[in-house]
């Protein structure tokens, strides 16, 4: 893609496919969309386009913007096979805790309207919890599902706050079966990305290595889309330290080690 129009031309065909629209052409914002986050940035075959849209959505959602362009991605998600409405649904609910209800809503709410725009029938979906529970077992299968999910040990249900995560987010969320677990990585490594906050970047990026759902190459593929949605700057914080958790998991090491 050296030459301006063959750019131009494989932006506006993989934004048809990824959003159903095309560049318009009104303003430099609007080239700059097919011209290098489409042309330059979705076509790279580092990371696969489900990856790709889970990063998008994720990020819209968080970052906000113009609602017809999440609404665009959840659209393309559908009608090019890559996440189901089942998938959706968990997604949005994944998202609530990484980033906050408001903005799962946010999520949520766009599915919603693409639902009905493409007059689909309401997916099915198990209940959060459908059975009464021992809240002593409760207890440990969210502590079980931690240790498997972040490669190392969680803290006891001592507080409120650790309460909830082992309870809820790990014990009844991170092993629910609408949403596999790598695709679960994805939306939560925006969340804490947006959050700036590195104790959970660095621990969910390792553990998103180490756990082997994602190779150091997909990570750095992260950071540049993630990049279109947050901006550099926030970015360049998380590029930072995959670099840094990289080499950790490569020698073996614990994220904090």
């Amino acid at each position: 893609m050296l030459e301006p129009k063959t750019r131009s031309d494989c932006g506006a065909a993989i934004q048809a496919e990824i959003m159903g629209n095309v560049c318009t052409n009104a303003t430099p914002l609007d080239e700059s969309w097919r011209d290098f986050v489409f042309a330059e940035v979705w076509s790279r075959p580092e990371l696969d386009r489900r990856a790709r849209y889970l990063i998008s959505l994720s990020g819209a959602a968080i970052c906000g913007g113009d609602p017809a362009r999440l609404d665009g991605y959840v659209r393309g998600a559908l009608n090019g096979g890559e996440l189901t409405l089942s998938e959706l649904r968990e997604a949005a609910l994944h998202l609530a805790v990484y980033a906050g209800w408001s903005r799962g809503d946010i999520l949520n709410a766009a599915i919603s309207r693409a639902v009905q725009a493409l007059g689909l029938p309401e997916a099915a979906y198990p209940p959060i919890r459908a059975e009464a529970w021992d809240a002593a077992e409760r207890g440990e299968k969210g502590q079980a599902e931690f240790a498997k999910a972040m490669i190392f040990s969680g803290g006891p249900s001592v507080t409120p706050f650790m309460t909830a995560i082992n309870n809820f987010v790990f014990g009844e969320m991170w092993c629910r079966d609408g949403l596999d677990q790598r695709s679960r990585r994805f939306i939560t490594l925006v969340g804490v990305a947006e959050s700036s906050a590195e104790v959970p970047i660095k621990s969910h990026f390792h553990s998103a290595m180490a756990s082997g759902n994602c190779s150091a190459e997909e990570m750095h593929e992260f950071v540049l889309q993630y990049g279109t949605h947050a901006g550099w700057p926030k970015a360049s914080l998380v590029h930072g330290i995959v670099i840094e958790m990289a080499k950790k998991v490569a020698a073996g090491l614990p994220w904090n080690g």
